[in-house]
């Protein structure tokens, strides 16, 4: 009698409690349903509605990803395509870029408020516009809060400080404005704050400086000023990212385990403190761009992890000491722009292998052509001048305030009657006479001034590029021992490859290149010239050019193209290196494969006109000595016959561009490709390739075919979207192809998601220990 009572207990308890676990699914499919409807119906959203099964156990994808505990959703993740960043957003609904007017950003708040468990909540590029409610507070369980590239605006709730078990905090690619609201202390736990990329003024919140669990701070590309406070206590801080605002104090005590510190394009002022000297974790600091001044401490160059040191566009000065010791690791040193004299130290001269040095601009005595006289930089920098001087300045226009403005108002109103003139002429003007009385046949004027308008882009990478010059054709014999057999590198499509050194030691990579069209030298010339002006950090530099026109047979004429020599080797041999110290894991690729999709975009649009059809393949991706990828054998096309039927009138893209694109972003495709199934695509070919995708399609495939490399070193979420962009960039159908500007931004979110992963398995290592 007393098993049947149990047994009828166990039974009614179970009615009872089968009702409390459909409501308890019920409410969170509910919950979904009705986030759906706040983001207008995206197509990927309708598995919430199509799916038969549990919404937890739907399969992940590049822009859905959901994870339950018991009954209840504990991470959100979703992505969506609203990426374009607007100039000048006035805080109003952009038809196609924002959700709509109606959308209502505090009811969509609530309604998120209502997924109490929630741990890890990232809503990117989903076009979600308005101030961020102080509600966000009640998700009281978050860890992880990403809201980036989205166009929020205002202040940062202050509220937002009351998460007190967030860890990651990214607000990046947003509006917010105001100053970085204080308090943030009290997120004790917090050890990711990267708010970069808004509108954020104000000083640096002191509150911040006490949070001693904090890994990264990244607040570049904000409107932010004032004094730095001391940050030596942050013991845990890996990364300080201060880069283009308007700090403007004596630079900050940091703590010993920095390993990159990015200060670069601020007003920081006075000596770089002894103390950086001692900062034995540091690998990169940027200090370029700013008024430091003094001489730079020598402990710095001997730093025992220093790879890159950029102290360009400061006014240091005086003399390098000749004893100064340069670190095993230091790989790239830039001390240009300043008013450093005399002899460069040894290690640092121009017959050291490593590092890589970038001094023009200073009162060297070496290398006198691209250095100022000595008298330059014994005299007063006139920007010390105005930065000491802008409190007697400040009183001065108080006093004579009302006839400066007088002054100022009627010298505008000149320059700009003057500027409506000149704009009414600028087609009469723009091109110098010469260019346009002999443009070369087969290029039009207009060509050519298009071709002058290069991006902002080229010119921010033109400001640490290498002098460009002409070589002359024994130059390069002396450099080759007279292009003997050992000095040739390769033998392909664009011609010979030989490793050449120069008279000052350097050694460079030459591209002899028969011309097999009939230009003119002049209108050959003038391809040259528009290939020197291709500057980007993952372009391998063009240093000069040598053009043999012997005689005047033009089917004779050889052009030698004059390269950086890249001392590491080519992508291609590294995925296939059997050499543990070479093995390059998935977080080692991805950075790769996003430098060279930055180049490529770079070339797509960041020049006028566009470079396509670029060669794409890992032969042609080589690593520097920091592992940073270049592209080479870029931007051939501008000296084949076709280059200037791109068209430079405005009228769009012709068919054979579109065709170019797509061949970059097919080739790049199988780039992605090779990342993914490494060693065997030694022997292998294209079609093998194509063959084998349809493998990615299961986990056993997968297992069967991703290099194992990859497979334990990658987060699952990560090797999908990279997965998915490959799938597009190789599809037959061209209309399906993605722009690179896609594929870049899909790699940059698999790389954000693969370090999230690193810091998950790297604190899991260190909790077990």
């Amino acid at each position: 009698m007393a098993n049947v009572s149990c047994f009828l207990l166990l039974f009614l308890s179970g009615i009872v409690l089968i009702p409390t676990t459909h409501q308890l699914q019920t409410y969170q499919s509910q919950v979904l349903l009705q986030l759906r409807k706040h983001l207008e119906y995206p197509t990927f959203l309708d598995i919430w509605v199509n799916y038969t099964g549990d919404v937890c156990n739907a399969p992940p994808s590049p822009q859905l990803s959901i994870t339950c505990q018991d009954t209840f959703i504990t991470e959100l993740r979703i992505m969506g395509d609203k990426r374009v960043k607007v100039r000048d957003f006035d805080g109003h609904a952009i038809p196609n870029q924002t959700l709509s007017e109606t959308f209502s950003v505090d009811s969509f708040v609530t309604t998120l408020t209502r997924l109490t468990t929630l741990r890890v909540l990232s809503l990117v590029s989903l076009g979600i516009w308005g101030p961020l409610p102080e509600k966000i507070h009640r998700l009281s369980s978050l860890q992880l809060l990403d809201l980036s590239s989205n166009f929020l605006f205002g202040p940062i709730p202050s509220q937002i400080s009351r998460l007190a078990r967030l860890q990651i905090l990214t607000l990046d690619g947003n509006y917010f404005n105001g100053g970085v609201p204080d308090g943030l202390d009290s997120m004790s736990d917090l050890t990711v704050l990267t708010l970069k990329n808004n509108q954020l003024s104000g000083r640096f919140p002191s509150s911040i400086s006490r949070i001693k669990t904090l890994s990264t701070v990244a607040l570049s590309k904000n409107e932010m000023s004032g004094k730095l406070p001391d940050l030596g206590a942050l013991s845990s801080l890996h990364l300080l990212d201060l880069i283009d605002n308007h700090f403007d104090s004596d630079l900050p005590n940091l703590p010993k385990g920095l390993v990159t510190v990015l200060l670069s394009r601020n007003s920081f002022s006075g000596d770089i403190p002894e103390q950086y000297g001692e900062l034995g974790q540091l690998q990169h600091l940027d200090l370029s761009f700013n008024f430091l001044t003094g001489m730079p401490p020598q402990a710095l160059f001997s730093l025992p992890n220093i790879s890159y040191l950029d102290l360009s566009s400061n006014m240091f000065s005086g003399s390098l000491p000749g004893s100064l010791h340069c670190g095993s690791k230091l790989g790239f040193v830039d001390i240009s722009n300043n008013k450093f004299i005399g002899e460069l130290p040894s290690c640092l001269g121009t017959t050291s292998a490593k590092p890589v040095v970038k001094f023009s601009g200073n009162c060297l005595s070496v290398d006198v052509k691209h250095q100022h006289r000595e008298s330059y930089c014994k005299a007063p920098d006139a920007r010390r001048k105005h930065f000491l001087g802008r409190e007697l300045g400040v009183s001065i226009a108080i006093i004579c305030g009302a006839t400066l403005v007088i002054v100022l108002l009627a010298l505008g109103l000149v320059i700009f009657c003057r500027k409506v003139r000149s704009r009414e002429t600028f087609g009469q003007h723009d091109l110098p006479k010469v260019v346009q009385e002999n443009a070369p046949t087969g290029m039009s004027a207009e060509f050519l001034a298009n071709a002058r308008f290069i991006s902002e882009t080229a010119k921010i990478g033109t400001q640490s590029a290498p002098s460009y010059r002409l070589f002359s054709l024994e130059e390069l014999k002396d450099a080759t021992n007279n292009f003997a057999p050992p000095n040739l590198m390769g033998d392909g499509s664009t011609g010979k490859l030989y490793r050449g050194r120069l008279e000052n030691g350097a050694y460079v990579a030459i591209r002899s290149i028969a011309s097999l069209k009939k230009h003119s030298v002049q209108n050959l010339r003038v391809r040259l010239d528009l290939l020197s002006k291709l500057h980007h950090p993952h372009l391998v530099g063009l240093l000069g050019h040598c053009v043999d026109g012997r005689g005047q047979d033009e089917s004779s004429t050889k052009v030698f193209l004059i390269y950086e020599y890249v001392v590491n080797g080519n992508y291609r041999t590294h995925l296939t290196e059997n050499s543990l110290e070479k093995v390059l894991n998935w977080s080692d690729r991805l950075a790769i494969l996003i430098g060279v999709a930055k180049a490529v975009h770079f070339l797509h649009t960041g020049i006028i006109p566009s470079c396509f059809n670029n060669r794409l393949k890992t032969n042609n991706i080589l690593l520097d000595e920091h592992q940073i990828a270049k592209l080479s054998d870029y931007g051939m096309s501008i000296l084949t016959d076709d280059f200037e039927k791109s068209d430079a009138k405005g009228e769009g893209l012709k068919t054979g561009q579109k065709t170019n694109i797509e061949d970059d972003v097919y080739n790049f495709g199988f780039i992605l490709l090779e990342s993914l199934v490494g060693t065997i695509v030694s022997g292998k070919g294209e079609a093998f390739l194509l063959n084998e995708m349809a493998s990615f399609g299961s986990q056993d495939g997968r297992r069967r075919i991703v290099d194992p490399i990859v497979l334990t070193t990658c987060s699952q979420e990560s090797l999908s979207i990279v997965v998915a962009i490959t799938n597009k960039c190789i599809s037959p159908d061209l209309s399906a192809r993605p722009s690179f500007e896609d594929v870049l931004w899909n790699l940059q979110y698999a790389a954000q998601v693969q370090a999230a992963y690193d810091t998950d398995q790297k604190s899991d290592t260190n909790s077990q220990s």
